[in-house]
């Protein structure tokens, strides 16, 4: 159940710096770094990350955001259906 709460809190996490960070694109700001935004991804943070990138039009041109974050959605997508299968959250 643990793991549920953190998948859950690590993609809002996600999503919320990649808006943040799209704002601050704008307003001309100082940015959050690409390397945290794509750590968030790799531990765990894909599909949040994949929803801001989508919602806010924001790293959609950059190489290592797509293809990274589909990438590691695909791979999470497979360990949850790999779960679900294995009744690991039982």
């Amino acid at each position: 159940m643990l793991l549920i709460y953190y998948m859950i809190a690590i993609n809002l996490i996600a999503f919320i710096f990649y808006g943040i960070d799209k704002r601050k694109a704008i307003k001309g700001s100082r940015r959050i770094p690409e390397k945290t935004l794509i750590l968030l991804v790799v531990i765990g943070g894909a599909f949040g990350g994949f929803l801001g990138m989508k919602l806010f039009h924001h790293k959609t041109q950059k190489k290592k955001f797509y293809i990274t974050v589909p990438v590691f959605m695909v791979l999470y997508l497979a360990v949850i259906i790999f779960c679900v299968w294995q009744k690991c959250f039982v």
